[in-house]
This record gives C-alpha cells, structure tokens and sequence, in this order.
C-alpha cells in the first residue's frame, strides 16, 4: 500500500468499521470486532489513522501510537457534512476518511490516561453534587405535605430534620426514611469532599494548574477541568480560538450587507462552560473589593452598562482569554 494511506475508523463498543483509502480511492470497507481491529491494526503498515473524538477514542489513539500510527481525531460535528447515503457503518467510516483530509479542520488532542483519570473525577463529582441535590430537593417537598417547610440552605435542612426527628406526629416508618437519608447524604457529601481534595493535591503538583488557579474567578475546579480538556492550549492559534470552543462568544448571522449579533453560541464542552460562568459570576460578586485589579475594574464597568448576567458571560469569556495567554506565557495572572 502507498504511504499517504488513511485508514477511517467508525468505533464502537464491540463493532467497528474499517475503511481504507489509497491514491483517493476505497480499497477496503469491512467490519471486524475489537479482537479483530488489534490484530489488523499491529500487522498493518505504520500510516495516518482517522477517527471521532468519541466515546473510546482516546483509548485508542493511544493503542494506535503505541503501535507506530499517526493518529487524527475528529470532532463529530466536522464528520456528519460529509456522510453520503444513509447513516451506515461504512458510510460514516468513509466520511471520517473525508473530513480527516480537509486543510482548515481542527483535531482534538489526544488525552493522557492520567488527564482521562482528573476527568472522571470531575464527573464523578458533578453526578454526586446533582444527587445529592436532588435527595434534598425530595426531602423537602415530602416533609412540605407532613407540615414541615425548611429553610433554604443545608443549615435549614439539617434543622427541618431534627424537627421531623422529633415530631411524636409522624410515623416510625417515615422516621426510619429519614435516618437513611441522613446517611446517604453523609456518604455522598464524604464523597465530594474526598473527589475535592484529590483535584486540589493534583493542582498544587501541576504547573499549568498553578497559572490558571493564580486568575480570579478560576479556582481549583476550573484550573484542574481546564488543564486537563487543553493542556496548554497550544492547539489554538490564538486566545479567542479557546473561547469560541467553549461556546462563550456570539453567534454571527450574516446575508449580504445584512449581519446579526446573536447570543453566545453554547458548543463545544457543556461542564467547563457553566463552570468558567460559576467562577466569573463568583468573581463579579468580588469585585467592588477588589478595586486595585483592572480585571475588576472592568468587569464593573460591564455590569453598570450592561446588567449583572451580561457581564458574568463576559467575564468567563475574558477569563477564558486570559488563561490561553497566561499559559503560552508560562507567566501567573497580575492584578495590574
């Protein structure tokens, strides 16, 4: 086989689809299973292998390395223009092998395990904060129909159990409940904290997490999610190549001599998005105490012209800038 070779691959959990591509023409479109895709990749040639930046895909770029391979990943939204025909396995395999060719596309890089490993703790933790929410949102609205309305805040809470605990009204059996619920949210609020202390030990050790954690409103979650989805953010060509990954800059909507502003576009990664907002939003409730920093200074600005939610997404999208060019840098943030 020649040189310039693409092999497309369509991954899945235990089918995939293998597409070959030599001097611009298909010469193999077959399915094989995982035992089969090892044993295919390991006796092929070393060549260019193209895949989505999908469920399991880091898994096996890093396999495909290890065996010599130059290894693309594509973001699946860059693949879907180029499927032909109906939605098949050997359809969307050739269509990876088109998108991979395309001068201007940006490919994901490929993550460590260890970055994969922070990653999980961060999703971890976001399950067990919206369980632990929802176990005390039930709480409160079951006890609400016994005549028992808490207060807002774990404070509030803790106190409405002790009153139910308490009240020679209600039944054993409900009393029993709560008691167990009491534990299950021990357990999962151990949990976080563990998952917390974990993501602060790895950020202390990690030099690009001490830049981004030294920026206001960027504090031990944000630095950990940011350093471990980018790295170093070397795969941008500049600062607001970041944030328009994030989905944090506006949408443009333009026909003829006719251009629209729209709101913010909302792609790429969902979590790191409302986490750099959490931190700005954070940030601007700090601000009128930090006047000697300029970001401050004009984060104030924005919020007086603009309202409070304007300038919280203005901020995270400044945020986001600020920490693309803090780690080309390798400087941490000044306040002046």
């Amino acid at each position: 086989m020649k040189h310039h070779t693409i092999i497309g691959i369509d991954l899945a959990k235990t089918v995939f689809q293998i597409a070959i591509m030599s001097n611009n023409k298909i010469i193999m479109n077959k399915r094989v299973n995982r035992a089969q895709l090892k044993e295919f990749m390991v006796n092929h040639r070393v060549t260019r292998v193209a895949m989505e930046a999908c469920y399991s895909s880091h898994y096996w770029a890093r396999e495909f390395e290890q065996m010599g391979h130059t290894v693309s990943l594509i973001p699946a939204q860059h693949v879907k223009p180029f499927t032909r025909g109906n939605k098949t396995d050997a359809n969307d395999a050739i269509a990876i092998i088109e998108a991979s060719q395309r001068p201007n596309l940006r490919f994901v890089p490929m993550k460590t395990a260890h970055q994969q490993d922070i990653q999980c703790l961060h999703r971890i933790r976001e399950r067990l904060i919206r369980s632990r929410t929802g176990l005390t949102n039930q709480t409160r609205g079951l006890l609400t129909d016994y005549g028992i309305v808490m207060n807002k805040g774990k404070k509030g809470f803790l106190l409405g159990i002790e009153q139910a605990m308490n009240d020679s009204q209600l039944s054993e059996l409900l009393k029993s409940e709560l008691t167990l619920t009491l534990q299950e949210l021990e357990f999962t609020s151990e949990h976080i904290a563990l998952i917390e202390s974990r993501l602060r030990q790895y950020a202390e050790q990690n030099s690009l997490c001490k830049i981004l954690h030294s920026i206001p409103g960027i504090g031990v979650i944000n630095a950990t999610a940011l350093a471990c989805k980018y790295g170093d953010g070397s795969q941008f060509n500049n600062a607001r190549g970041l944030a328009v990954s994030l989905g944090l800059t506006p949408k443009l909507s333009a026909s003829g001599h006719t251009s629209h502003m729209q709101g913010i576009s909302k792609r790429g990664d969902p979590y790191l998005r409302k986490q750099l907002i959490h931190g700005a939003r954070a940030l601007l409730m700090f601000c009128d105490k930090r006047k000697e920093d300029s970001l401050c200074r004009w984060a104030s600005r924005i919020k007086q012209r603009r309202g409070s939610n304007i300038a919280v997404v203005a901020i995270a999208n400044r945020l986001a800038r600020l920490a693309w060019v803090l780690l080309q840098k390798r400087e941490m943030y000044r306040s002046n």
